[in-house]
């Protein structure tokens, strides 16, 4: 039988694999799925000790539920959603997608946030919505490592959930996987990968915290802020892909 600890996870995936294609969908549908995001995280949240290691703690542990359930696009898939395009050109548009994405998302979220900065009754829920906006940019940034890593014919073996956390660790790195490099794309999360995940999603809504103004500067902010750090993300990743590729069987 389901847990209600489970179904809170389930929903709480399930509304960020959504999220992590806003081309999809429309600004208000962005609105209002965030904030049944936000409302999921709520209900998690309230399982942990209130401690700030305690929610860095609980916001991997919900980022890694999330990671496996992505939707990874092949290369032969990519090709196809992207008209065609191959190589850099393939990945070049891919970056202004997921660039778009995470800038979207910003720009709703620092919204989200700004309107309530107005209204003091509503200011303690203004956090959770900043953290469903960091789980969600943390999503689409990855899917945009593991897709990049198609693109660039450098497969990372293992189940899906195996190679979900290699590539959050990548991501919490900023780094590309080198699969020639002993270890690099291994299936064990230790101690220093757990830790450089946790601190890279603290950073991430730390950075989050300055869409928290007034009025639409929130939504400036929070969009611009998220497609130049996604744009630096993918520079450094695909500098490493470049120098790690296989040649082609």
């Amino acid at each position: 039988m389901t847990s209600k600890a489970d179904r809170s996870q389930d929903e709480v995936a399930e509304l960020v694999g959504r999220l992590v294609t806003p081309e999809e969908t429309n600004e208000a549908e962005r609105r209002r799925l965030l904030g049944r995001l936000s409302r999921a995280l709520v209900r998690s949240a309230k399982k942990t000790k209130d401690s700030v290691p305690g929610r860095g703690r609980w916001l991997a542990d919900v980022f890694m539920n999330i990671a496996p359930r992505l939707p990874i696009r092949d290369a032969a898939t990519l090709r196809e959603h992207h008209y065609g395009l191959t190589g850099e050109q393939l990945a070049d548009d891919l970056v202004r997608t997921a660039a778009k994405g995470t800038m979207a998302v910003g720009a709703v979220g620092g919204a989200l946030a700004a309107a309530q900065f107005v209204a003091p009754p509503l200011l303690l829920s203004a956090p959770a919505q900043l953290v469903a906006e960091t789980l969600v940019v943390a999503a689409i940034e990855v899917k945009l490592i593991a897709e990049l890593h198609e693109i660039y014919g450098v497969p990372v073996p293992g189940t899906t959930t195996q190679r979900a956390t290699v590539f959050a660790v990548a991501w919490a790195r900023e780094r590309g996987v080198n699969p020639l490099a002993p270890g690099s794309a291994s299936i064990a999360v230790g101690a220093a990968a757990k830790t450089a995940l946790r601190n890279r999603l603290m950073r991430t809504l730390g950075r989050h915290f300055t869409t928290f103004g007034p009025f639409f500067t929130g939504a400036v902010a929070g969009g611009a802020l998220n497609r130049i750090a996604t744009k630096k993300l993918a520079q450094a990743v695909r500098a490493d892909l470049r120098g790690h590729a296989l040649p082609p069987a």
